[in-house]
């Protein structure tokens, strides 16, 4: 799979290192966050992210910023996406199988490397389970048209 990362300053060395661990699972990885420690705005990467998912250009996305939130509300105001903060991996599991998200945020100052690589491997190995999942996803679709 192509998955597209983002992350700001707070999160270049955790990038760096999910980076890594998402290429040695054999992934192709799209590199749109900042590789500086310079104070940057984490609105820009989120958006980065989101268009490359929502637009086909990656099948996945990550974010990491501080804490997740941030650069997830900005994914989340692209169109097509579904981006969910997860610190733990039985969240990214189950947003993937029945929320169908389609980007996973984390925070490099709430999570450590270890954890990080959890989260990510339950969330690009999860499956969509569809069926009575649909409907909801359905839903939130309506609510981003409206």
């Amino acid at each position: 799979m192509k998955i597209a990362i983002g992350n700001d300053h707070a999160a270049v060395a955790l990038k760096n290192h999910i980076k890594k661990y998402v290429e040695d699972m054999g992934h192709t990885v799209i590199n749109f966050g900042t590789d500086t420690n310079d104070s940057c705005d984490y609105p820009v990467y989120g958006e980065k992210v989101g268009r490359a998912v929502a637009g086909g250009e990656a099948d996945l996305g990550i974010l990491i910023c501080g804490t997740g939130i941030g650069i997830s509300l900005a994914a989340n105001k692209v169109k097509g996406v579904r981006a969910a903060v997860c610190s733990e991996p039985y969240s990214a599991k189950l947003t993937r199988m029945h929320n169908d998200a389609n980007i996973i945020a984390f925070g490099a100052r709430v999570v450590g490397e270890a954890m990080a690589e959890m989260i990510v491997y339950e969330f690009l190995n999860a499956k969509y389970e569809g069926g009575r999942h649909q409907r909801r996803v359905d839903m939130i679709g309506d609510i981003e048209n409206r």
